[in-house]
């Protein structure tokens, strides 16, 4: 097995984590919830984005919302009036017809715009408790100090006395 010399970019390759998600659609943990929230809201709500077109795309797009509604519920104080209003919007299903589906859409992504507002808030106020992070020597200096042990030890030894 040969090891590298020369550090590897992380640009190039991806963890297993980030692959699996990136195949099966899911965001990146690393990714900030809110703004993937955010640009869903705008689908529905931007002012140059209009209402979708078929059944199916109001069905996406109040899928995607339920989703968000739930990722920003773990990040959002339990018994938030907002909260608790938009997942009690989110948990029914879409009213039939042309324009019911649409305004409940509507309705949903305000929830969730209001929802974004509270997590941003409660976001400022309790800042995560930061991991330690240990330094990861590279392969060079642990070669380098393997290196520097075998030559002590070769010192150590030819300076005894020989009996």
């Amino acid at each position: 097995m040969s090891l590298w010399l020369v550090p590897r970019r992380a640009s190039r390759r991806r963890s297993g984590q980030d692959r699996r998600n990136h195949v099966l659609g899911e965001p990146s943990p690393k990714r900030d919830q809110t703004a993937s929230a955010t640009e869903t809201v705008m689908l529905v709500l931007g002012e140059d984005s209009p209402l979708p077109e078929t059944a199916a795309d109001v069905a996406d797009l109040a899928v995607r919302l339920r989703e968000h509604v739930s990722r920003l519920g773990n990040v959002t104080p339990p018994g938030e009036a907002t909260l608790l209003h938009a997942q009690h919007l989110c948990s029914g299903s879409l009213p039939d017809g042309h324009m019911p589906s649409r305004i409940h859409l509507i309705r949903q992504a305000e929830a969730v715009q209001k929802l974004i507002t509270v997590v941003r808030i409660c976001g400022a106020a309790q800042k995560p408790a930061r991991r330690r992070r240990w330094w990861q020597p590279r392969t060079n200096v642990l070669r380098g100090s393997v290196f520097a042990l075998a030559f002590a030890c070769v010192v150590l030894a030819a300076s005894l006395p020989r009996t």
